[in-house]
């Protein structure tokens, strides 16, 4: 078990902002099947919509080397806490506490998730970006956070540029690979 260290002061939260699609540029977790996939990641993309109860829908998708897309969805639960959330995934059967620990709604957001499997515990950061090129700055920052957090340098990513998926589902704008 580990303790939480991050302090969120997310009392500005502002889902409406957040809405929108996002580059997930960053990924770093300290679970153990992350050292033998992080070679075969690629930048994908994730589009948060705002529920009028509050709650976040994500759609993530990124595409694949034979240039079908991978995609998932999540509905997340809103909590008392502004900018936390909660939600289950069904496709790898775990609980998800997750944290909008800094947003800057036009540029960034760090997002800090704790998953919950068989009673064990893992940490996944993720970087989101309004571009595919998001400052040293921010990239700087993503890294120090999930430092702060016990991640291992090895363990932190800044995904590689990928192609993006069209809006018809399976199909794709790009020639590009990847796997996320």
């Amino acid at each position: 078990m580990f303790t939480l260290s991050i302090c969120l002061n997310l009392s500005f939260f502002q889902k409406c902002l957040v809405g929108g699609t996002w580059y997930l540029v960053g990924f770093a977790t300290n679970a153990d099947w992350f050292v033998s996939r992080k070679a075969d990641m690629k930048m994908g993309t994730v589009t948060l919509t705002p529920q009028s109860n509050g709650d976040l829908e994500m759609d993530y998708s990124s595409l694949k080397p034979d240039g079908s897309c991978w995609t998932m969805n999540h509905l997340a639960k809103k909590t008392d806490i502004p900018g936390k959330f909660t939600f289950s995934s069904q496709r790898w059967a775990n609980e998800n506490d997750m944290r909008m620990v800094e947003v800057k709604y036009d540029e960034y957001s760090l997002v800090h998730t704790i998953k919950t499997k068989a009673g064990s515990s893992y940490i996944l950061n993720k970087l989101y970006s309004r571009t595919q090129d998001p400052s040293q700055a921010v990239l700087d920052k993503f890294t120090k956070f999930s430092l702060e957090q016990g991640i291992l340098p090895e363990n932190i990513a800044i995904l590689p540029k990928n192609g993006q998926c069209s809006a018809e589902a399976g199909t794709s704008s790009s020639s590009s690979s990847s796997s996320l």
